[in-house]
């Protein structure tokens, strides 16, 4: 962080940054959980079954980001060039070169060179073996951790909006808002969601953005009663009757006065948020409801690691593969808590503060 953008934040918010750093596993875990994401997002580059980038009879294509008929290459049918094909890659290698990812296989690329039954056990062909219809572990695993990660992250920022919008406004305006939202979400809550979410994701096809949808549907509610009560809390502090009784907006107040002090409490909920979508998404893929068939996806590879006992590497990746992912945001969920826990930030600064009579007897000693 430069010395300009460190005297922009304020000093409670600097403390805050000192006590998670402090916070050595949750630090760590957060610069693990970013690379890893990072890595993610290169999954094309990493494991792909088309090159990168390649050259034929001195022309450049890239075949990662542009579908090329195979009659570009020699060939005689107008669909989209198979470059795992004998003949595509036979003409290519004669009049070119072509530059491969490390992995040559994507999440949906079927092995049809693989000696022996499918599962195959790891090797160096396939690093983390195949699953059961011949497809690359480590390529599913690479795109299906970035599918999670994404997932969770859009359906926490819609969980965030809606809850702290409805728990916002029935906090601060009270009375009938208060009353009758409040027995909306009693009710609500009360519903058996994950039958709910299989009922519902049985009745349309299964893709990201209705998954996504229906999930959002009762994400939220966790979130609403700690909103509201920051809310109720905030409305009869005396700078929020300041504002009001100058005139100020109610949601030029609620947005300026009560939010910040609601996001403390919100922001530490996040990580339970984040893991709660990943979890769910992995159930329901795993019973048969969640993403399309063929999706990378972890829970289709815990079903798999059920039904192929006699493949314990795919329960083995599919174990480690959600263990470390969801350790990590338990991790940074306890940093995040013991950064904005008053507590803490009172301990730290003690801390950092030499003592009274040591600063006397320094001052005395002074010349």
């Amino acid at each position: 962080m430069t010395p300009n953008r460190r005297q922009r934040l304020s000093p409670i918010t600097r403390r805050r940054l000192q006590v998670f750093r402090r916070h050595g596993r949750a630090y760590w875990s957060l610069w693990l959980f970013g690379l890893l994401f990072a890595f993610s997002l290169a999954a094309e580059l990493i494991s792909n079954d088309k090159p990168i980038v390649m050259q034929y009879q001195g022309e450049w294509y890239v075949p990662m980001l542009v579908d090329y008929p195979e009659t570009e290459f020699g060939g005689f049918l107008p669909t989209t060039a198979d470059y795992r094909d004998p003949f595509v890659r036979e003409q290519i290698e004669r009049h070119g070169w072509m530059l491969w990812p490390p992995v040559p296989f994507s999440y949906q690329t079927l092995d049809r060179d693989i000696q022996g039954p499918v599962p195959s056990p790891p090797g160096s062909r396939h690093w983390l073996g195949t699953d059961d219809q011949g497809r690359d572990v480590f390529a599913r695993v690479l795109y299906g951790f970035r599918l999670s990660v994404t997932f969770a992250l859009a359906l926490t920022a819609g969980s965030i909006l809606l809850g702290v919008f409805i728990g916002g406004a029935q906090g601060y305006y009270g009375g009938k808002i208060d009353l009758f939202g409040q027995r909306l979400i009693e009710i609500w809550s009360g519903l058996p969601v994950l039958f709910l979410l299989i009922i519902l994701a049985s009745l349309v096809e299964p893709n990201i953005w209705w998954l996504l949808g229906i999930m959002l549907l009762f994400s939220w509610l966790g979130l609403v009663d700690i909103v509201r009560a920051e809310f109720l809390r905030a409305r009869n502090l005396e700078y929020v009757k300041a504002a009001r009784a100058m005139g100020l907006p109610s949601r030029l107040i609620m947005r300026r006065h009560v939010l910040p002090n609601a996001m403390v409490a919100t922001l530490t909920f996040i990580p339970f948020l984040f893991t709660g979508a990943i979890t769910t998404l992995t159930a329901l893929d795993f019973l048969g409801f969640g993403l399309p068939p063929g999706s990378p996806s972890l829970g289709e590879l815990v079903a798999q690691g059920k039904n192929n006992l006699q493949a314990p590497w795919l329960g083995i990746t599919a174990f480690l593969s959600l263990s470390v992912m969801l350790s990590l945001l338990v991790f940074i969920g306890e940093g995040l808590r013991d950064a904005f826990d008053p507590r803490h930030i009172m301990t730290s600064t003690t801390a950092a503060r030499p003592p009274l009579a040591a600063t006397t007897q320094a001052q005395d000693s002074q010349p």
